[in-house]
């Protein structure tokens, strides 16, 4: 089945690896979206022909309009224009690859529209995880995770008739570039150590993520929300090799796993073809030559926002939006050279103790928790 995408975030590292796997098909680019890359975009928009460009930086959307004004491609700009770009009629699929909550409005915009959602954005499901699926099943939008973890999740449950079978979701986690590293050691590192990941090239914030386990965190509440599986039937384990993408364990003790090179563009590529498998770009799995796989308990005191993700999934409501916020703000300074790595998870906490929770929050609720988690931890 040929598909008609509209990819949210084209200019990042998922974004420009869905393109790779979009050129290697025969799918059709109906929209492209990014912040300010406008080199990028325009190298972008002259390969794949959009019918739209959007850039949420009004001088970058004016400059790419003058850009493009040999081509067929209109430029839009800011939220409006991401919302258009996943409202496009013309688009079957809209993948959102946006880092951050910039990606909830859009995303809900689409599923409203019926679209499948190739979701790569996971701060949609950990901020108003409950609210997007009630959407999602009011308007018939299939949800198709793009997370190499989740992704395996859902290709281990194709063969399962009655969720109730499932005993356990296991995430496995890198441990990232500090795994056996002293606590205050960890809590000195520096943004350059931070980003050296060992096994994933990824975007800085999601690196950053992976190295303070956060981002294992934020998905362990993607589990729940996706699968509608309570805290209790999720697991976490360190395996360093990451060939090993995720586990499901069902009631009668078989564990059923997704192995694979730690590749996007296998997981991206499914989340556009499900249910149907087709040639691919990612490299493939020698057996012969990968290494011993191991597994390994989380350190919970090295790594504490892992344990504050965990904490914010289980009291729920919008405790994840101030969880996720904060730690956008928090990382935001430390990527800036304004915090220390130790101080994210101080910041993430500080928020968590001094926000009130909604418990069954709407979207503006999410909203507000998120802007004054934001606030909160820049302080």
């Amino acid at each position: 089945m040929s598909r008609c995408i509209s990819l949210l975030g084209s200019t990042g590292s998922i974004g420009r690896q869905s393109l790779e796997v979009i050129a290697a098909s025969d799918m059709k680019v109906a929209a492209l979206t990014a912040n300010r890359d406008v080199n990028r975009m325009e190298e972008q928009c002259r390969q794949f022909h959009p019918t739209l460009a959007v850039m949420m930086d009004r001088e970058a959307a004016a400059d790419l309009r003058i850009r493009l004004a040999d081509t067929a491609t209109q430029v839009a700009e800011g939220m409006e224009g991401l919302i258009e770009a996943a409202s496009l009629e013309e688009a079957d699929t809209v993948l959102t690859a946006v880092v951050g909550m910039v990606g909830l409005r859009p995303t809900l915009a689409a599923i409203r529209c019926g679209k499948r959602i190739a979701l790569a954005n996971k701060e949609t499901l950990v901020c108003a995880g409950e609210l997007v699926m009630e959407e999602a099943q009011r308007y018939g939008a299939e949800i198709v995770p793009v997370d190499s973890e989740h992704s395996a999740i859902f290709q281990c449950l194709q063969g399962c008739r009655d969720r109730g079978e499932v005993r356990r979701l296991i995430l496995t986690a890198s441990g990232g570039p500090f795994f056996g590293w002293e606590k205050a050691d960890i809590a000195a590192a520096t943004v350059e150590q931070a980003l050296h990941h060992p096994n994933w090239s990824m975007g800085a914030k999601i690196t950053i993520d992976s190295a303070t386990l956060m981002n294992k965190g934020l998905e362990f509440i993607e589990a729940m929300r996706l699968y509608r599986m309570p805290p209790e039937q999720i697991s976490i384990v360190i395996h360093r090799e990451s060939i090993i993408h995720s586990l499901v364990e069902y009631c009668d003790n078989a564990i059923l796993a997704q192995l694979g090179t730690p590749d996007m563009r296998l997981p991206i590529q499914y989340a556009l073809t499900w249910p149907d498998r087709t040639e691919g770009a990612a490299t493939p799995l020698d057996l012969l030559h990968c290494p011993p796989l191991t597994f390994r308990q989380p350190d919970y005191e090295a790594f504490p926002c892992l344990g504050l993700a965990l904490e914010a999934a289980r009291t729920g409501g919008t405790a994840t939006a101030i969880l996720n916020g904060a730690n956008e703000a928090a990382v935001g300074l430390f990527l800036a050279g304004n915090s220390s790595f130790g101080e994210i998870a101080d910041r993430v906490a500080r928020a968590l103790s001094q926000i009130p929770v909604a418990a069954h929050p709407g979207l503006e609720d999410v909203l507000a928790a998120d802007q004054q988690a934001r606030i909160l931890a820049t302080m």
